[in-house]
């Protein structure tokens, strides 16, 4: 028998009326859509909220790559390393720690003004107004220009804990080192010039923002931390070897580290919940794949008058199984199809779906006065999930859900090639 007429027989199976078996094939392909779809949801919003994350962190956090100089004090030059190919900027920033208090107003009944530890980040101004600093970074309130050495910018959750909004006078207190080793506080007063947030509240929820002058003031050298942050064109495929170019430019004395190097253990742990995650929707994938080993079987038991004829007529016991096999392949993938379809379609619009389930859960609990509902809590998630579509994960989901679909039928396929038709056809 040849293979266009096995192909064909398959496929007559499978579209043919629900009596003639094309009902289980069918069940079972849709078994196999239904499954598909949250692991193809799944990966789209796991990448996304990967990918967004660590596009927060590079762009408004750790830069593409950061240099230190350990031994010595910062000597280095930045129009160094900006002429270098591929670098898209340089900033020196000092960074250490303090306390924002805030001002309690007249009105204040007495009370003592809230206060908070804060990251503090003095670093050139054109660094948040960068392309990918601005691509990130939402103002709030106010504006996300400093104008002055007296101005700040504090992240959102910052200025909530002290009550503090753009406009508002704030005091920042750091401590320096006297002579004798005793630390002395050191408080000075700044303006609020505006709220800013990252879309990502574990990364900016201690932010200070300064300029770098001032920050050279409040901060002492030995209870901070200074580097410069580099920004490359490319720091998701360019990173190793701009670090090499700045390396050999800088030469000895400093020390270059790539954002994989500074974020390796949160980008690891990241990219483990992924694959669990994946693996865990891939098991429903399987679930739904022996469904089509129950389905041939099913089919292999109503069409047996079929497969005693076939042989009768001269095809092989090869050929019989070959044409359950075609049969499942044709399940899986008419399954397979529909299915990545579904999820993609799912996956391109889960902001506004989530948005819309959060809506109608808040109508809800608002009839019991309960608080609104978050399903992307800004403190854990990213509140704007990226849409991020890995096609190569996608097209091996689908290899992978039609060779389960062949090889959950392989037995029933084979009984189908031992079926002896002179039985049969006595029985019929």
């Amino acid at each position: 028998m040849k293979a266009g007429s096995e192909f064909f027989i398959a496929l007559r199976y499978l579209l043919g009326r629900a009596k003639e078996g094309g009902r289980y094939l069918r069940g079972a392909a849709a078994g196999i859509a239904l499954s598909l779809v949250p692991i193809i949801v799944t990966l789209i919003v796991a990448d996304g909220m990967i990918r967004g994350i660590t596009d927060r962190y590079l762009e408004l956090g750790t830069g593409h790559l950061r240099i230190y100089n350990y031994p010595d004090g910062w000597d280095a030059d930045p129009a160094e390393i900006a002429v270098l190919p591929g670098i898209r900027g340089v900033w020196t920033e000092r960074q250490g720690l303090g306390v924002v208090m805030g001002v309690p107003s007249a009105s204040g009944g007495g009370k003592s003004a809230a206060k908070s530890g804060a990251t503090i980040r003095a670093v050139d101004p054109s660094f948040w107004t960068d392309e990918g600093s601005r691509r990130f970074l939402k103002t709030v309130s106010g504006s996300a220009e400093l104008s002055g050495p007296g101005d700040v910018l504090l992240g959102e959750e910052l200025a909530r804990s002290v009550g503090a909004d753009a406009g508002d006078m704030v005091y920042i207190m750091t401590v320096r080192v006297a002579s004798g080793g005793r630390n002395v506080p050191r408080t000075a007063p700044f303006t609020v010039r505006g709220i800013v947030s990252s879309g990502y509240q574990e990364l900016d929820a201690l932010w200070c923002i300064m300029d770098y002058e001032s920050g050279l003031r409040l901060l002492a050298p030995e209870l901070s931390q200074t580097f410069m942050t580099v920004k490359i064109a490319d720091p998701y495929r360019g990173a190793d070897e701009a670090a090499w170019l700045v390396n050999r430019a800088l030469g000895s004395g400093y020390r270059v580290y790539t954002w994989q190097d500074l974020q390796r253990t949160q980008y690891s742990s990241y990219e483990s919940t992924r694959q669990i995650l994946l693996f865990i929707m891939a098991l429903i994938v399987v679930v739904a794949a022996v469904n089509v080993s129950s389905a041939a079987s099913m089919l292999v038991l109503e069409r047996q008058r079929d497969i005693a004829v076939l042989k009768a007529a001269g095809a092989s016991p090869g050929a019989a199984s070959r044409i359950f096999l075609w049969a499942s392949f044709l399940t899986g993938l008419s399954g397979t199809v529909p299915g990545i379809a579904l999820g993609l379609f799912i996956g391109r619009f889960i902001n506004p779906i989530i948005h819309g389930m959060e809506r109608i859960l808040t109508f809800f609990s608002g009839l019991f006065q309960a608080a609104p509902v978050r399903i992307l809590d800004p403190g854990y998630y990213l509140e704007i999930i990226p849409i991020i579509i890995d096609w190569r994960t996608v097209f091996l989901i689908g290899l992978f859900t039609i060779l389960c679909s062949i090889l959950a039928s392989w037995i029933p396929s084979r009984r189908a090639g031992k079926i002896r038709p002179i039985e049969l056809l006595r029985r019929f």
